[in-house]
């Protein structure tokens, strides 16, 4: 009988710890499939980009920020009670920074008391729909825009939708290229290449990237229904397309760590790239297969800061904006 009682309690033990560290080996075995790495924290290669000159808050207290780890690189400034909040879509981001000191040099009385987000212009949309709260892993706020800033048929669809009132501001266009690391490994020459078995892509997803939309039409231009397909069907479901879950900033990143050999951005981003030393080239697109990009902007419905947000929509037009916006490659708006 005590010898029964004892399987049995053994039993029960091993059935235990299967249920409760199974799972964990498991896990724990599978992992990344023996392809993980050490974690690097290069600054120079990981987001924020552009060393903190994004972050337009005066007094900045202790800086604790991990490349690759900590970095919250769409959030810039301080939401303690900011005087303009803008939303813009993650399309310029890095040219945010000389605009907001551009900007604060013509107001002053706003000079570190700028708060703005550059996440995809859909999700952005998300937030202001919760009422401007968001959560990102263990950390919830809540900051409501003043301005609103992504393609021009966005904006003056969310006007009519009533999250912004008009009119829509239009200021620059932007063009479509193919992101490459430094040196072409794959030998890119076109968009029709991008179909190639074995070619690996990382391109905008088109659940909340309005570029996405842009791509499809450019890949049909360039090669028909059966290249935008081939890329945005085929290739994702074999995994040789990769979609970004945040926006396009990843496409640099998957391609400066091999896991990707050619995606397609703005070229505005490529340009940037380049500029900041990164090993990334870019392969021009011809006019008849691109797809031009109009942005614009808006002031959001009910904004609590509406005279700051006409100022600041009218700026991205101005000389000084738009000398900003050609250093990256953009163009202005011209009305054709």
């Amino acid at each position: 009988m005590k010898k029964n009682k004892t399987l049995q309690v053994a039993t029960v033990a091993a059935v235990a710890s299967l249920l409760f560290w199974g799972p964990v080996a498991q896990a724990a075995d599978m992992g990344w499939n023996g392809k993980a790495e050490a974690p690097r924290y290069q600054e120079q290669v990981f987001p924020p980009w552009q060393h903190g000159e994004n972050n337009p808050t005066i007094d900045k207290g202790f800086n604790f920020t991990v490349p690759e780890v900590d970095d919250l690189a769409d959030f810039h400034g301080s939401i303690d009670n900011p005087q303009l909040t803008i939303f813009v879509g993650g399309n310029y981001f890095f040219a945010m920074a000389p605009l907001v000191k551009a900007f604060e040099k013509e107001y002053p009385a706003l000079r570190g008391k700028i708060y703005y987000e550059t996440l995809p212009p859909g999700i952005l949309i998300k937030q202001m729909k919760q009422g401007g709260t968001i959560t990102i892993g263990n950390m919830t706020w809540t900051v409501k825009p003043d301005v609103y800033a992504a393609g021009l048929k966005k904006v003056n669809a969310f006007i009519k939708e009533g999250l912004l009132q008009g009119p829509a501001v239009p200021y620059v266009t932007n063009d479509l290229t193919i992101m490459i690391p430094k040196g072409n490994p794959a030998h890119i020459t076109g968009l029709q290449d991008l179909g190639k078995p074995g070619v690996r892509l990382s391109m905008p997803n088109p659940a909340w990237e309005g570029v996405a939309r842009q791509i499809k039409m450019s890949l049909t231009k360039a090669g028909g229904p059966a290249l935008e397909k081939m890329v945005y069907d085929t290739k994702v479901k074999n995994g040789e397309t990769v979609l970004t879950h945040i926006h396009h900033r990843q496409t640099p990143l998957f391609l400066m760590q091999g896991l990707a050999d050619a995606g397609v951005t703005w070229k505005s981003e490529a340009i940037f790239q380049e500029q900041a030393g990164h090993p990334i080239a870019n392969v021009p697109i011809p006019a008849k297969d691109n797809t031009t990009a109009i942005y614009a902007s808006a002031v959001v419905k009910g904004a609590a800061h509406p005279k700051w947000a006409e100022d600041w929509v009218n700026f991205l037009k101005s000389p000084t904006a738009l000398q900003i916006f050609e250093h990256y490659g953009f163009k202005p708006y011209t009305g054709k």
